[in-house]
């Protein structure tokens, strides 16, 4: 599935109240942004925002921030909350690799839903599950880390599965087929999830936490 390149994706960024300009204003305060200590939840490459702005909306009581690289697309992710008010709900335009300058430990769980495969043996590195990343989760994880994984991908799915478990994480629910899981696991779907549900593709998941 391709992006549209929206031309005005810079006026849009500049103009919404959805997008936190300076992150690194807020580490170690995010919750001075929501004006609550709820627990925040926090997407990793959130395309064009379908999971994020549905599950702020799905779950009240809980912060969400979701966080991509691609202005065109958070400028779409913006666009999409059209005239909706969701108070819990904020995004940023930055790189995943810098995290750590926007994060103290404040972040309750992190969602990784169909991000980049990087299938190549010589890209995983560039894979967020790569053990490089876990130890950045490692400083923005309030307390208990937990990560929740969505993919179609064979190979990211068996390489996170690998890095997470030699890190030490405990799998608390794994699926092979996740639109037909028979335990009906709580699921929203993703732009690139609903294209792949009509092709009746696979789905993997993984519900992973460490609790020190």
């Amino acid at each position: 599935m391709r992006y549209n390149i929206v031309k005005n994706a810079k006026e849009i960024l500049e103009s919404s109240p959805y997008l936190i300009k300076n992150p690194e204003k807020y580490k170690g305060k995010w919750n001075s942004v929501f004006n609550n200590n709820k627990p925040i939840c926090l997407e990793l490459g959130m395309g064009r925002g379908s999971f994020i702005i549905e599950m702020a909306k799905k779950h009240p009581n809980i912060n969400y921030i979701g966080l991509e690289l691609d202005m065109s697309q958070t400028a779409t992710a913006i666009s999409n909350i059209r005239n909706e008010k969701i108070n819990n709900l904020r995004m940023i335009c930055a790189d995943a690799r810098n995290i750590i300058d926007y994060f103290g430990k404040e972040i309750d769980t992190i969602y990784l839903t169909f991000s980049e495969p990087w299938p190549k043996k010589q890209d995983e590195k560039k894979r967020f599950t790569h053990e490089s990343y876990l130890k950045l989760y490692d400083r923005i994880f309030k307390k208990h880390k937990h990560i929740i994984l969505k993919t179609d991908n064979k190979i990211l799915f068996a390489s996170a599965m690998e890095s997470l478990s030699q890190y030490w994480y405990s799998f608390d629910k794994v699926s092979l087929d996740l639109h037909n899981d028979e335990r009906k696991i709580e699921n929203v779907m993703t732009d690139f999830e609903k294209q792949y549900f009509k092709e009746k593709r696979n789905i993997y998941y993984v519900d992973a936490s460490f609790k020190n």
